[in-house]
């Protein structure tokens, strides 16, 4: 049998079958083309008036130290190839460099997070933009989610002004997460700079801390008091196994919890308020 026999022979015969199958095999072929061909990086550039891109490749001749160790930043994936590819580095967050670079640096780039030279501001002018732009504000044209999340009741002090993006995640040197997005203790250890009381070490230890800060917070925002992942007792019973007995009490480490779990979350109750370690009780009481 012959190739073009046997692609006859599975061909289907009615018409109909033939049409649904072409249209299928169509869907796919489209599908696959806008999966190859959508890229994720999305990044509007601002027009400010007065100043043009002239590219990042300006910018290592006074930051050179700065430009290098970028090459091994994660935003330096972002950069776009080709030729136009250079209005996509240091500008797309600091905005058009043209001004600052024929200055000799003594005027700030548009969007500046450091000292220089201010803008005007005398009685009668009119500035068309800010004379700063805050660190958030450039993190949000990306980030919008985290924008989001920082809205929410509970949130780290960012929108207050009190802490900024920088803080835990470096943008020019490195991967976006202080000491890196798997190790777990480093990254521990950043949130714990401000959060020295939960440190410890502790006598009797949460196990909890070993998986990492993140496991029961939410680290830009949340719904729930204290950044908790969840409102009340179900974020314990994420990881402590509870047994329902016939009668339809709740056994929790083979205790019966049944008549305490209605008094309130596990800390809130007062009965294991030590949630991050405790140096008295292996139950988590202070």
């Amino acid at each position: 049998m012959t190739k073009l026999t046997f692609i006859k022979h599975l061909w289907p015969r009615n018409r109909r079958v033939r049409n649904v199958t072409l249209a299928a095999v169509a869907g796919i072929l489209v599908l696959a083309v806008i999966s190859c061909g959508t890229t994720r990086q999305a990044v509007v550039l601002p027009e400010v008036p007065g100043a043009k891109y002239i590219g990042s490749s300006e910018c290592e001749q006074c930051h050179d130290e700065l430009c290098r160790s970028f090459k091994t930043a994660d935003h330096s994936r972002l950069l776009a190839k080709g030729k136009n590819g250079k209005d996509y580095g240091c500008e797309s967050c600091h905005g058009p460099c043209s001004i600052h670079s024929d200055s000799g640096g003594e005027t700030k780039p548009p969007y500046s997070f450091t000292a220089g030279r201010p803008q005007p501001t005398g009685l009668g002018a009119r500035l068309p933009l800010e004379p700063a732009r805050a660190i958030e504000t450039v993190c949000y044209t990306c980030h919008l989610d985290v924008r989001g999340q920082f809205n929410l009741p509970s949130h780290h002090p960012v929108p207050e002004g009190n802490m900024t993006c920088i803080q835990c995640h470096p943008p020019h040197q490195g991967v976006a997460f202080v000491a890196g997005g798997t190790q777990l203790l480093s990254q521990n250890e950043n949130c714990l700079q401000c959060h020295e009381a939960q440190q410890g070490p502790f006598v009797f230890e949460h196990e909890a801390l070993r998986e990492g800060c993140t496991t029961c917070h939410s680290p830009h925002g949340s719904i729930n008091a204290k950044l908790l992942t969840e409102r009340n007792a179900n974020l314990c019973m994420k990881c402590h196994f509870q047994q329902v007995q016939q009668g339809g009490g709740i056994l929790i480490g083979g205790i019966d919890h049944t008549s305490k779990l209605s008094e309130g979350s596990c800390w809130s109750a007062g009965c294991h308020e030590a949630v991050h370690g405790s140096r008295v009780s292996p139950t988590l009481r202070f």
